[in-house]
């Protein structure tokens, strides 16, 4: 594929533009009805497989934890999230954008975010009724996998 048409992907892709890779395997915490089912084909579609779910027992490279306010505590779900990956893969968090129903303050995701370990490197739309953050492990914290 040529550089424009890379591109062009990223722009019509939102997988793409968030970086996700062939052959990853990412897990999806939280999935509901109201998911943005356009979003998780596209990571399908990037990565090759399936989204797998919190039964997974093995590393994933990356997890998509969709989360609204009412979903309990989100510094235990962030929590949560990271057991099952390696020091620097990236969670995804998705919560609804202002005004839909369970919208999260953006103050309460830096909070537990913070809390859990992690710290935000990027939002993003990520669809019509959902708004994004990538969170990572901070380097200080993984100076120890050189």
């Amino acid at each position: 594929m040529s550089a424009t048409a890379d591109h062009a992907e990223e722009r019509t892709n939102p997988a793409a533009r968030l970086g996700f890779q062939p052959e990853q395997v990412v897990q999806e915490i939280g999935y509901d009805d109201d998911v943005d089912q356009e979003l998780r084909e596209a990571i399908e579609e990037i990565t090759g497989q399936e989204l797998v779910d919190e039964e997974y027992d093995d590393v994933a490279d990356a997890v998509v934890l969709w989360f609204r306010e009412d979903d309990g505590d989100l510094t235990d779900a962030l929590v949560d999230a990271i057991q099952m990956i390696d020091d620097g893969a990236p969670v995804w968090l998705l919560t609804p954008k202002t005004g839909r129903d369970g919208y999260v303050e953006p103050s309460d995701i830096n909070e537990a975010a913070t809390t859990a370990g992690l710290s935000q490197t990027k939002s993003f739309n990520a669809g019509k009724d959902w708004t994004g953050s990538r969170l990572v492990t901070p380097k200080a914290a993984r100076s120890g996998k050189r």
